[in-house]
């Protein structure tokens, strides 16, 4: 098991209305630190393959900390089963909240001979749950980015309806031209019309934006509106390092998927960062600030610094450049819980994806990866 938080009781879940793309029926818990998601076993499957013997593509998904199987056999003894590591820590009032939404949500039979058609509902028929760490906790105001990998979208025992519909999407949208399409996009204060805002001041762009109104052409203006938010307080000089951070990310991603050997169809890049201006400035000098005492402390020399911060990055002044730490082996390097966020990007939606041995690197989602490296480049060098 990936982390250690215990598992949520029922009672204390939320709907989780960050999701910008994706199926229904997500929940977070009360205090938005873990994101609950109905799944596949092969979902559940990856996640542990990539835990237990690939863990430099782990280290790319969202932190796992364990599976919810509900169904109408759920009882006290099938959940400690279940969850050995955490089952002591749960209380017995949360037990019996998981057995109730057990009986609640147990799927009709599968059926076996009918016709593909779309799930219009968006609702996953499954008894199963991945219990992660929730992407967006811990920003003020985090700017969300789905970005759908590929140009085939299909794995190899989905109907032929299907393969045909997926393949009318990419055909029809820039899943073709650069291997990715935009699934869904959030951004604070993203348009200075009110009626285009939802009650928290996000912008909202559904499905339909990357499907119908993004194109080739234009692709590189909706990054735009996704980073760069002079009236979010998102200036040029923030939006460009943003950019930048984000291109190195995405070529860390590149390097990992040049080395494995795996099959993922569907999957995408979820891109997070502080939308709100203000602490998007503070947040980074708060993580330079940390860099900075954690180099004298080692009595290193000033300048361009390597140190670990978790939840943070340093600037390099020479060149405005976010600067992307390395890992911190001091085990006394104190919580860095409360230190604010400013990015991360996160490999997701693992429903067809398995570790594929002798086959070489994923190029169909190595296609997209590499369109966004560049498109992030781009944006990071603008009027230069």
């Amino acid at each position: 098991m990936g982390g250690t938080k215990e598992i949520p009781k029922r009672a204390d879940l939320v709907d989780y209305n960050y999701a910008v793309a994706g199926h229904d029926g997500t929940l977070c818990d009360a205090d938005g630190e873990l994101f609950i998601k109905p799944c596949t076993q092969q979902e559940i499957n990856f996640y542990e393959s990539a835990l237990n013997g690939h863990p430099e593509f782990s280290e790319l998904m969202p932190l796992f900390f364990g599976q919810m199987t509900l169904n109408d056999m759920t009882d006290m003894a099938s959940i400690n089963e279940q969850l050995p590591a955490v089952a002591d820590h749960i209380s017995t009032h949360m037990k019996e909240e998981v057995i109730r939404l057990a009986h609640q949500l147990q799927p009709d039979p599968a059926k076996d001979n009918i016709k593909w058609v779309p799930n219009k509902s968006k609702k996953i028929a499954t008894n199963i749950s991945l219990v992660l760490e929730n992407a967006a906790y811990g920003y003020k105001r985090p700017n969300i980015l789905d970005v759908k990998l590929g140009q085939r979208l299909w794995a190899d025992d989905a109907p032929l309806e299907k393969k045909q519909r997926f393949d009318k999407i990419s055909q029809e949208t820039t899943h073709g031209p650069l291997g990715f399409r935009i699934a869904g996009m959030r951004v604070y204060r993203g348009s200075e019309n009110p009626e285009e805002l939802d009650e928290e001041d996000y912008r909202i762009y559904d499905k339909d934006y990357g499907r119908c109104t993004v194109n080739k052409d234009n692709v590189q203006d909706a990054f735009r509106k996704f980073i760069f938010n002079e009236s979010a307080g998102v200036d040029e000089e923030l939006g460009k390092a943003v950019a930048r951070a984000f291109m190195e990310e995405v070529k860390h991603v590149q390097e990992v998927l040049e080395n494995e050997e795996s099959r993922m169809y569907s999957a995408s890049l979820l891109f997070v960062f502080e939308g709100d201006g203000d602490a998007l400035r503070a947040a980074i000098d708060e993580a330079s600030s940390s860099v900075t005492m954690s180099q004298k402390g080692r009595g290193e020399a000033s300048g361009r610094s390597t140190a670990r911060v978790d939840s943070g990055i340093a600037m390099d002044e020479a060149t405005g450049n976010m600067i992307l730490p390395e890992d911190d082996d001091d085990e006394d390097s104190g919580d860095d819980e409360n230190v604010p966020r400013i990015y991360c990007v996160k490999l997701i939606d693992f429903a067809h994806a398995e570790f594929t041995p002798g086959q070489g690197p994923d190029e169909n989602n190595l296609k997209g990866v590499r369109s966004l490296v560049q498109i992030f480049d781009e944006l990071s060098r603008e009027d230069e």
